[in-house]
């Protein structure tokens, strides 16, 4: 039985690409609804938020993130000890040093931490917590442990790890990591026995853990003990020191320690996983029908096979093709073999390389803000459509804009609108000009989610033509 609780370390900074187009720089996968209707960031939070076992989590990820976190975890009702603000990524080491650096004085030297990514599909059954349990127990006894993922295919896109002696039941010592190996190696693996996916979450005693890096990678430790203490306290974030991270190595967890420690163990296991790391692994978890298909709404397939159809926008209909990915977001398609959607991310490196195309990599149609967000809807020759969308008890900052005037015309909800001196009440099918240059304001002071619809005309139209006078977000 677990005596002291667990501090669960969700690491939620990562800006996949595999996924594009629907995951981008500015949205990536662990914060949209890839598959039910949560982010995958918000089912990660649900798997920690039992009280009895877990502590409050501590988030790591980045400044452009940090909205989405706290807002993904408001709407759930969950509580975060920390967000963590990383200035630039530095690797999987580095971000879990910080952490644990952010933990100590929160949960002390003897506390257990339970590092786990944002971005995977878990099914959180029995089988699962036993092997968290198991997982405890292993390393408030000195170990540190990773979840071997009992293999169901010769899969090459993860890395394995062979088990060792056996501690217990439930434990072994690591034997040894092996790097993503190719498909006969694979098979060689799994025909052996003893091999498991690497899949990527740990359970670390955080004093064991900052031992070991204080012995085989101190410079890592050194850099984020210093950008904690360093750190700024902004909001309900913690701002690591620049100066101070950008002295860490850049190297993973793995490399770091796991591969190096006479600590290391692995907790076999057969709940179900997957990092959902391509297309072809959302076909494989999603609600697969009778043709072998899996279909979002907006879609109609006939003679149709073995195919993922996804569309957020546009009704999309396939005929007579077998085995394809074909995905649609508000902006864009990809269209490939679900065989070949490993390699995705070449894909985009030749979007994001031409001037053309880059924008289609980084932001979406629809951008988060810590109030609600934004979808834009049309673009022409001076002048922008979008439509607004405020969370309900939130306001935008106080602001101006040099280079364009605005139209508000509410379609959903009430709105507060100051517009200089003046603050009135707008209702469904009600409307307010903004002059070029005016102080104004849009708040939800309702129950429901505002939207409305914004038509933009000027010379400009960039987002960077903002002048905040006031915002209670910290960014005036």
């Amino acid at each position: 039985m677990v005596e002291k609780k667990i501090v669960p370390v969700i690491m939620a900074g990562g800006k996949g690409t595999r996924l594009w187009p629907l995951s981008r720089a500015a949205a990536p996968k662990q914060f949209i609804e890839l598959v039910g209707d949560k982010s995958l960031f918000q089912t990660t939070l649900e798997r920690v938020s039992d009280k009895t076992l877990f502590e409050a989590p501590i988030v790591v990820t980045n400044e452009e993130f940090r909205f989405l976190v706290s807002e993904q975890a408001r709407s759930l009702g969950i509580d975060l000890a920390a967000v963590v603000l990383e200035p630039f990524a530095k690797n999987t080491a580095a971000a879990i040093a910080a952490a644990a650096a952010v933990a100590q004085p929160m949960f002390g030297d003897d506390a257990v931490l339970q590092v786990l990514a944002s971005d995977h599909k878990i099914e959180a059954d029995s089988v699962y917590f036993d092997a968290i349990r198991a997982a405890s127990e292993a390393a408030t006894s000195g170990m540190l442990v990773t979840f071997g993922i009992k293999p169901t295919e010769p899969a090459t896109g993860f890395g394995y790890i062979e088990a060792g002696e056996a501690l217990n039941d439930n434990v072994s010592r690591v034997r040894r990591f092996v790097e993503k190996p190719n498909h006969d190696a694979a098979l060689e693996m799994i025909g052996a026995g003893g091999f498991y996916w690497n899949s990527g979450i740990f359970m670390f005693p955080l004093a064991g853990l900052r031992a070991e890096l204080e012995r085989f990678n101190p410079a890592v430790l050194e850099a984020a003990n210093e950008a904690v203490a360093r750190a700024v306290r902004d909001l309900d974030f913690i701002r690591l020191d620049p100066e101070a991270f950008a002295k860490s190595p850049d190297i993973s967890i793995d490399y770091a320690v796991m591969e190096k420690t006479e600590n290391a163990a692995v907790v076999p296991s057969s709940f179900v996983w997957s990092d959902l790391g391509s297309w072809d692994s959302v076909w494989k978890n999603g609600n697969i029908d009778a043709d072998g298909n899996v279909l979002s709404e907006n879609t109609t397939v006939l003679e149709t096979r073995n195919s993922l159809v996804v569309s957020r926008g546009a009704h999309v209909a396939v005929h007579g093709l077998e085995n394809v990915a074909v995905v649609a977001s508000e902006d864009a398609v990809y269209v490939g073999h679900l065989g070949n959607s490993q390699d995705v991310g070449k894909l985009v490196k030749i979007l994001s390389s031409a001037p053309m195309t880059s924008g289609l990599t980084e932001n979406h149609p629809t951008c988060y803000r810590p109030w609600g967000g934004y979808t834009s809807i049309l673009n022409g020759e001076r002048f922008q459509v979008k439509r607004i969308f405020v969370t309900p008890g939130k306001k935008l900052s106080l602001q101006k804009h040099h280079h364009r005037s605005e139209h508000w015309i509410v379609v959903k909800g009430t709105a507060e609108v100051t517009v200089g001196e003046n603050v009135q009440m707008l209702r469904e099918n009600e409307s307010v000009y903004i002059p070029l240059g005016e102080v104004h304001r849009l708040a939800n002071p309702g129950k429901i989610l505002l939207e409305l619809i914004e038509v933009q005309t000027g010379s400009y139209l960039g987002e960077d033509d903002i002048i905040r006078i006031s915002d209670e977000f910290g960014r005036s």
